[in-house]
């Protein structure tokens, strides 16, 4: 599946086609997707308990994924997308202008480089104290 979560896209089929949104919710089992502001329905909402009150909620419906495309952040086109490996990672890839889609991707190859620094050492605030009150006494005993 090609759309992520998070995406822009625009609607190319339906009552909805032009509309643009983001996707909220991705199921590639199902092969759908949710955007936002797209395929709205109407449910009955009954009261539960006695002080709430029944109420019509409007809610996004999924649509199938075939009928979204993603629309590149760059060219502000609609694209289909396109896979390419970039510094040993394989990203998705606008055909058109050729900007890498995938938000979490920096383009630099140093997060594996930046794990295998040691993170800094923490030490307990009472170890500290503890130091502390060890050395005093030493400090005392030198004094007479």
């Amino acid at each position: 599946m090609n759309v992520k979560l998070n995406d822009t896209v625009v609607v190319i089929t339906g009552k909805y086609a032009a509309k643009t949104g983001k996707v909220i919710a991705v199921s590639p089992k199902s092969n759908t997707v949710t955007v936002e502001g797209v395929n709205i329905h109407k449910k009955a909402q009954k009261a539960r308990k006695a002080n709430e009150v029944s109420q019509i909620v409007e809610k996004e419906a999924p649509l199938n994924a075939s009928n979204v495309m993603v629309l590149c952040e760059a060219c502000d086109k609609a694209i289909r997308v396109k896979h390419s490996v970039v510094d040993g990672k394989k990203v998705r890839v606008c055909p058109k202008c050729g900007a890498v889609l995938d938000k979490g991707y920096s383009g630099k190859a140093t997060g594996k480089a930046a794990k295998k620094e040691a993170p800094a050492k923490r030490v307990r605030k009472r170890a500290k104290k503890e130091e502390t009150a060890e050395t005093a006494p030493a400090e005392d005993n030198k004094a007479e």
